[in-house]
């Protein structure tokens, strides 16, 4: 069963928690710079390890040491819960 697409207050309320992360249509994004390539290496892999466990995976574009992370809920075909939790702990992850 997919999960509830969140409203558009409940959106603003969850990106007000997230700096740096912001609308995309139907996704939230954010682009980190790391301090180095290894280092934006090691944190997709952290990112891909948190991702496997919640069983929700986010695009990710790395360029050099910019690492764009966008979050959808493909199956409600929008923004839920899960896009806003792994979010969370994606910001939890990333050390420059």
């Amino acid at each position: 069963m997919a999960a509830p697409k969140l409203s558009d207050i409940e959106i603003q309320r969850a990106l007000g928690e997230l700096p740096g992360w912001s609308r995309r249509g139907d996704a939230i994004a954010k682009t980190y710079v790391a301090a180095s390539f290894p280092a934006g290496i090691a944190f997709v892999q952290r990112i891909a390890d948190a991702a496997e466990a919640a069983d929700h995976h986010p695009d990710i574009d790395i360029r050099y040491t910019k690492v764009t992370i966008a979050l959808s809920t493909h199956d409600s075909g929008g923004l839920t819960q899960k896009d806003i939790r792994l979010a969370g702990e994606i910001e939890a992850l990333f050390t420059a």
